[in-house]
């Protein structure tokens, strides 16, 4: 069995606006599309809250985000429990989380499953880890249940990344240990460290990088990547960069946001190894009009490399995708409800509309609604 599985399908109730999605199927490539309000931000939220909770910090992230009744649907009165089942490649985790008197959780149920061979799908092998505890404890048995290991790997390894912070106190901005360099961190506050080991480990993905950023940035010529030996510290780096026909290093600073925000879309869609999963909330922010289009064609490529699941509510980023690749996100009753559409279902209209002009137009759904 592979320990890095993207999702296969899902299912989530009592989460926020979700209060059901049952057995939802997604593939490698799943684009959201909706009004303001109508819950795609929250399915982002869920995977973010599902990262914290397999590295036992659910309980900070349940403060952080006010308390269990600011989670569960419409508050704990609404909505006693909040469970959910995601599957991936042979298997299987599930887990049913109670509000508990001082705003947490615990854990009403916590299970694996093994869908493999001799096991049937309405008969799969099931590992109960047990009840009342606080933080999960799939990361406890890793060692000692094989299972686990390949869940807990699985899920570790579907990333969300969100870059809409560049202010002057970023991360990306600052310096930053040369070191953290294994992985691209969600915020890309290491990206100069990761750029840098790229251009040595990696060149020429460093350099289909440049390339690529230079599609959308003209000026841009590269990157100036030197490490700085402060006294009694680690090695240090900060992302400057420089323009064409220039030898002069600049600030990250003297950058646009949008620009530093497409540097880091282009280095998280384009890195080696990458995640199973990649998970990206409205990543079309600051962007200009020929930069989405790029964005739109390397999300379909990276989609050969890895599962994405990106948010966006940018109408040219809509037309670079097919209606099979859209999830539809709409509110009905109070709570969120997500379809798919067959392509086929618009084919007389597909004759003479974009995919994002039938978005417009409110055929496909997804538009705020009186």
């Amino acid at each position: 069995m592979s320990t890095k599985n993207s999702i296969h399908k899902l299912t989530i109730r009592g989460f926020k606006s979700i209060q059901h999605l049952d057995e939802f199927y997604l593939d490698q490539l799943n684009i959201l599309i909706g009004a303001n309000g109508a819950g795609k931000s929250n399915f982002v939220s869920y995977f973010r809250m599902l990262s914290e909770m397999v590295e036992s910090r659910l309980q900070n992230w349940t403060r952080n985000q006010g308390s269990a009744d600011r989670i569960v649907s419409f508050g704990i009165k609404e909505t006693d429990k909040f469970e959910s089942l995601v599957e991936f490649g042979l298997n299987g985790y599930k887990f049913i989380l109670e509000p508990t008197v001082d705003g947490g959780f615990s854990f009403y149920e916590e299970k694996l499953f093994y869908w493999g061979p001799g096991y049937p799908e309405n008969k799969p092998w099931v590992k109960t880890l047990g009840s009342g505890h606080a933080e999960a404890k799939l990361r406890k048995i890793i060692n000692s249940v094989k299972v686990a290991e390949y869940c807990y790997s699985s899920i570790t390894n579907w990333k969300v990344f969100h870059f809409h912070d560049t202010s002057d106190t970023a991360g990306v901005k600052r310096l930053g240990s040369l070191h953290d360099n294994d992985y691209l961190r969600p915020d890309a506050s290491n990206l100069a460290a990761f750029l840098y080991r790229l251009s040595g480990e990696y060149e020429d993905v460093y350099k289909q990088i440049r390339k690529t950023i230079s599609l959308a940035i003209p000026f841009f010529d590269d990157f100036v990547l030197k490490p700085l030996k402060l006294p009694s510290e680690e090695e240090q780096i900060r992302l400057l960069w420089r323009q064409k026909d220039s030898d002069y290093s600049l600030w990250p600073s003297q950058l646009s946001d949008g620009s530093i925000r497409f540097i880091c879309l282009v280095t998280a869609l384009l890195q080696p190894n990458p995640p199973s999963t990649i998970i990206i909330d409205e990543p079309e922010l600051g962007l200009h009009p020929y930069a989405i289009t790029l964005l739109g064609s390397l999300l379909r490529s990276a989609s050969n490399r890895m599962q994405v699941i990106i948010s966006t509510q940018s109408v040219p980023l809509v037309n670079e995708f097919s209606i099979a690749d859209l999830i539809i996100v709409e509110r009905e009753q109070g709570g969120t409800v997500f379809k798919r559409f067959d392509e086929k279902d618009f084919k007389t209209w597909l004759e003479d509309y974009s995919v994002g002009e039938l978005w417009e137009k409110n055929i496909l759904g997804g538009r705020p609604s009186k």
